[in-house]
């Protein structure tokens, strides 16, 4: 027996606003909106989706989990999410790492890969 993942599930203050940002950087679809929670998907039955739910605390520490992202080229790709409201953030990488450290409009540091044939 084994377990698939079926959705990542992301605190947010503005959980419409964080999926929306999240959906333009997947090429994802808003799929379920209400007020206690925000999915968003590439569409109805591809898993795993992303889904945002509200909470009153604010981000405090660095994340211990975080997404990579494999664009096809890495600067253009981070060209484009600074244009999303996405911002470079330095968690101790140190300047000799092939990917860029990023962070959400709600503080959630993710990274942005150079191009890996295959998703490796």
């Amino acid at each position: 027996m084994s377990s698939r993942i079926y959705s990542i599930v992301i605190d947010a203050h503005d959980p419409a606003q964080l999926a929306r940002f999240w959906a333009a950087v997947l090429d994802y679809q808003v799929i379920f909106e209400e007020p206690t929670e925000v999915v968003v998907a590439r569409d109805q039955s591809t898993y795993p989706g992303l889904i945002f739910v509200p909470v009153p605390e604010s981000k405090a520490v660095k994340n211990r989990l975080h997404i990579d992202l494999n664009p096809d080229d890495r600067d253009l790709e981070v060209e484009r999410l600074l244009a999303l409201g996405a911002c470079k953030v330095d968690v101790g990488q140190g300047p000799d790492v092939t990917w860029v450290v990023m962070a959400d409009p709600e503080g959630n540091e993710f990274c942005v890969l150079r191009a890996r044939e295959g998703g490796v």
